[in-house]
């Protein structure tokens, strides 16, 4: 366990709203595991608490250490379910990413917790933009994201617009060392996406 894991509850969002995919991306198998049971077990291996956030559905999470919890306001998208996690977490910090990153690299997760402690919300911002969904937010975030789903306004990345709250931004030429293709910020959106994450799980 390194340094600030133990004070970090690792939150999956696993709403299962996958329009653009056409089917539930939780259950598609890559490399012999699902995209959510790959997600799920890098947050195990790093975390000792961690929280799975579904919508207002069941879905089998088949392993006892991980709470499972469904989303304080329901239809509120990852917004929603990053307040959940945050509202359900007993630490005061969440390392929250979604269940359709195949390649989640723990280099990068450790390194990000190394770094967190002193901010609100620690997160990589690439060159195609800040990434929300594989962040470190405190509980300082809580209010400010309850007034955002209630008024429905969805996008997480408002929270960096909020002067209370202390951001740290990661840079890529930080992260480059320990991921020098950047496949832990990867996402399954299509079905091309999907064809290419077989690709490199191929090429690997």
């Amino acid at each position: 366990m390194g340094i600030g894991e133990n004070d970090i509850t690792g939150v999956l969002l696993a709403g299962g709203k996958s329009r653009r995919m056409g089917k539930d991306k939780r259950t598609l198998v890559l490399d012999g595991e699902t995209l959510f049971n790959r997600a799920l077990d890098v947050l195990v291996e790093i975390f000792p608490e961690v929280i799975v956030v579904l919508g207002v559905e069941d879905f089998p999470v088949h392993n006892d250490t991980v709470r499972v919890v469904n989303d304080l306001i329901p239809n509120r998208a990852a917004a929603g379910g990053l307040y959940t996690g945050l509202f359900y977490a007993t630490q005061q910090r969440v390392f929250v990413v979604a269940c359709d990153m195949p390649y989640l690299n723990p280099d990068v997760i450790r390194y990000m917790v190394s770094i967190s402690s002193h901010f609100d919300i620690t997160l990589a911002e690439l060159a195609h933009g800040v990434q929300t969904m594989h962040a470190i937010y405190s509980k300082r975030c809580l209010s400010h994201l309850e007034q955002m789903v209630k008024s429905e306004n969805l996008r997480v990345q408002s929270l960096l617009d909020e002067s209370s709250l202390e951001i740290r931004k990661v840079l890529e030429s930080e992260i480059l060392p320990y991921d020098n293709h950047l496949l832990s910020f990867m996402n399954i959106n299509s079905p091309a996406d999907f064809e290419l994450a077989r690709k490199i799980g191929g090429s690997q």
